[in-house]
C-alpha cells in the first residue's frame, strides 16, 4: 500500500474546512467516500469536494473494499459503535474528539481496535499544530525553568442559539455529546496538557448549570494532579460577559502563557523581567499537520501520530471525574 484512501463517515460542518480537504491535501492520501445519513447532503458534499463516492449508511461506506481507513466525524454518541464496526471490518479508525461519550466507552473501543489489530487515532490535532509544538518546545528546553502549576480559564457569554429549548445544539445535549460546552472545548486544552506536561492522575471539582438553559453544565471549576506533582486548576464558564481564553504554564524561571483557540500570540515572561511574544498562524485546515502523521504511520512509519485511543481515553477519564457529581444529580 502506498496510498491511504480515507472514507468520511459524517461529512458536517467540522470536515469542510478543518479536516476533510486535509485528507486530500495529505501526501499519499485520497478522500474516496464519503457518508451522511442525509443522502442529498452527502451528495452535495462530494460534489463539491470532489470526493468520488458518497453514501447514506455507514455500513456501506465501512465495507467498501476501496476504503482503506475510516475519519468518524459524528458527534460523540455514535463514536463507539462506528469504531467497534471498522476495527471489525479491519479498518484504521480516526475519530473526532471527544474521543466518546465517557472514559468507559472509551476502553471499549480500545478493546475492540486492539483485539482486530487496528490503529485507532483520535483528532486531539493540537498534538501536531506548530503553535502548540513551540509551546512544549519552550518547556522541554527549560525555558521557564521546573513547571510548578497551571491554570486554565476561558469563558465567555451566552449564545443566543442555546436560548431555543426545542432546537438545541447537539453539543450541549449530553445523551449526544457527553456534556455541554466544557466537554467539547475544555479537552482540547486538557489533552495538550497531557501532551506537554504528562497525564493527570487526580481531579476534584465541581460542575453546575447556572442559566438553566440547556441541559448540560454551563459553569466548571477544577484542580488536579499531574503524575509528575504539578499542580493545576480550570475555570470554564458560558454564562460571562465576554470572551477570555488563557492558559498559564508557571515554572520556577518564569511562565508561559497561551490562548487553546484563536492565532493569539504566545507570551514568555521570565523571572528576570525578560518579556517576549510568539505568534505563529494555524493552518487553513487544521487538522492537515496531524493527519499528516497519521498517514504516515498507516504507511509504515511507526509511532508517529501522537494522539492515539489511550492517550485521549485519559482525557475523558478527567471529564468524567469533574462532572461525576453533576451527571449523578440529574
Amino acid at each position: 500500500m502506498n496510498i491511504i484512501r480515507w472514507g468520511i463517515i459524517g461529512c458536517g460542518n467540522v470536515t469542510e474546512v478543518k479536516s476533510g480537504p486535509a485528507f486530500q491535501k495529505t501526501p499519499n492520501s485520497a478522500l474516496v467516500a464519503v457518508m451522511r445519513r442525509d443522502a442529498a447532503l452527502a451528495e452535495d458534499y462530494a460534489k463539491r469536494h470532489n470526493v468520488p463516492k458518497w453514501y447514506s449508511n455507514a455500513h456501506d461506506l465501512i465495507n467498501d473494499p476501496e476504503v482503506d481507513a475510516v475519519y468518524i466525524a459524528t458527534p460523540p454518541s455514535s463514536h463507539k459503535e462506528y469504531t467497534i464496526l471498522c476495527a471489525k471490518a479491519g479498518k484504521p479508525v480516526y475519530v473526532e474528539k471527544p474521543m466518546a461519550l465517557n472514559f468507559e466507552e472509551c476502553n471499549e473501543m480500545i478493546s475492540a481496535c486492539k483485539e482486530h489489530n487496528v490503529p485507532l487515532f483520535v483528532a486531539y490535532y493540537r498534538r501536531r499544530l506548530p503553535r502548540f509544538l513551540k509551546i512544549k518546545e519552550l518547556i522541554d528546553q527549560g525555558k521557564i525553568g521546573t513547571v510548578r502549576h497551571v491554570n486554565c480559564v476561558l469563558y465567555h457569554s451566552f449564545e443566543a442559539r442555546y436560548d431555543d429549548e426545542i432546537n438545541l445544539p447537539w453539543t450541549v445535549l449530553p445523551h449526544i455529546s457527553g456534556g455541554g460546552i466544557f466537554v467539547d472545548l475544555a479537552c482540547h486544552t486538557l489533552d495538550f496538557l497531557d501532551y506537554a506536561l504528562g497525564p493527570i492522575k487526580s481531579v476534584r471539582g465541581h460542575a453546575s448549570s447556572q442559566l438553566q438553559a440547556y441541559p448540560a453544565e454551563d459553569a466548571v471549576s477544577m484542580s488536579f494532579l499531574f503524575e509528575n506533582g504539578i499542580h493545576g486548576t480550570g475555570l470554564w464558564n458560558f454564562a460571562s460577559h465576554e470572551r477570555y481564553d488563557n492558559t498559564e504554564i508557571v515554572g520556577d524561571k518564569g511562565k508561559i502563557s497561551f490562548s487553546t483557540f484563536g492565532n493569539d500570540p504566545i507570551h514568555i515572561q521570565l523571572a528576570n523581567g525578560e518579556k517576549e511574544s510568539i505568534t505563529i498562524e494555524n493552518p487553513l485546515h487544521i487538522q492537515q499537520p496531524f493527519i499528516e502523521t497519521v498517514v504516515a504511520e498507516l504507511l509504515g512509519n511507526e509511532g508517529i501520530a501522537p494522539s492515539k485511543g489511550t492517550s485521549a481515553a485519559r482525557t475523558s477519564w478527567v471529564i468524567d471525574e469533574v462532572l461525576k457529581e453533576f451527571r449523578n444529580s440529574k
